[in-house]
C-alpha cells in the first residue's frame, strides 16, 4: 500500500539532499576543494538511501528487514564519506 504523504516526504528529502550535493559539487568546481567533492558524494548517497528502502520493499518486494538494511548501509556509507571529507589530509598547495 502506497502512502502519498510518505512518498512526498521522501521525495522532498531526496530533493533537498540532491540540492545540497549540487551546491557542494559547485563548491568543489569553483574552489577546487576536494573535501567538497566528498561532501557532494556523501549527500548523494544519503539522499539515495533515504528513498531506496521503499523502492526495494514495495517495488522489488524485498523483506522490510533487508530493504531497511540496504537503505541504512547506503546512508551510513554516505556519512562515512562526509566524515572523510572533514578529517582527510588536504594536499599541500
Amino acid at each position: 500500500m502506497v502512502h502519498p504523504e510518505l512518498v512526498v516526504a521522501k521525495l522532498l528529502t531526496m530533493g533537498l539532499g540532491f540540492l545540497i550535493a549540487y551546491k557542494a559539487y559547485r563548491g568543489y568546481r569553483v574552489h577546487d576543494s576536494e573535501p567538497m567533492l566528498y561532501v557532494a558524494i556523501g549527500f548523494l548517497l544519503i539522499s539515495f538511501g533515504a528513498v531506496i528502502e521503499g523502492v526495494l520493499f514495495d517495488v522489488l518486494e524485498f523483506s522490510i528487514f533487508l530493504a531497511g538494511a540496504v537503505a541504512t548501509t547506503i546512508v551510513a556509507l554516505g556519512m562515512v564519506v562526509i566524515l572523510y571529507s572533514l578529517y582527510a589530509e588536504l594536499p599541500p598547495t
